[in-house]
């Protein structure tokens, strides 16, 4: 006798586990959702009732009512578009990276004109063609005058400020 018995499940129907793990995603994406500023929301595609739910999380501050208020959000989310969201969530986290990138680019830009060498500041000029260089050489030699006399970094920190206002002008972004 043959025994036709399958162990498999191919029977397309997801499991009581996996239903929960997705649950649980949609829950954690709706908390990462309470994080965003408003202004971000409003580019999110989303129902009138989960902007609602969202603009009423910071209420919710006692755990027991701010982890039911989660759940509640959680239950809205399995209408929501979740693959848009999570697009434009990948976006946000992209351009914030690219911003740190560039910002610590410009940190180090700044530690390598302070530490002094004509060759950096020639470098830089040629990077940044608007830049002054009469202007950068008295900050640098500001800053390093502070930095022999242990005083507070304040050339450090305008030429930081000049360094950034010359790469948002480069990038067109001022």
């Amino acid at each position: 006798m043959v025994d036709s018995y399958d162990d498999s499940l191919d029977t397309g129907e997801k499991s009581k586990s996996q239903v929960k793990r997705e649950l649980h995603a949609l829950v954690d994406l709706g908390e990462r959702l309470t994080t965003l500023k408003p202004d971000l929301l409003a580019k999110l595609p989303l129902t009138d009732g989960m902007r609602r739910a969202l603009a009423d999380a910071p209420k919710h501050t006692a755990n027991i009512a701010r982890k039911r208020h989660l759940q509640f959000i959680g239950k809205l989310m399995r209408d929501q578009d979740t693959t848009a969201i999570l697009v434009l969530l990948d976006q946000l986290d992209a351009s914030t990276r690219q911003y740190n990138e560039r910002f610590h680019n410009l940190e180090r830009w700044r530690d390598r004109l302070i530490a002094g060498d004509d060759a950096v500041l020639e470098k830089f000029v040629v990077d940044y063609p608007d830049a002054d260089r009469q202007q950068l050489r008295s900050l640098i030699r500001q800053a390093q005058h502070e930095v022999a006399q242990n005083k507070p970094p304040a050339s450090s920190r305008k030429i930081f400020k000049y360094i950034r206002e010359l790469d948002e002008t480069q990038r067109g972004l001022r």
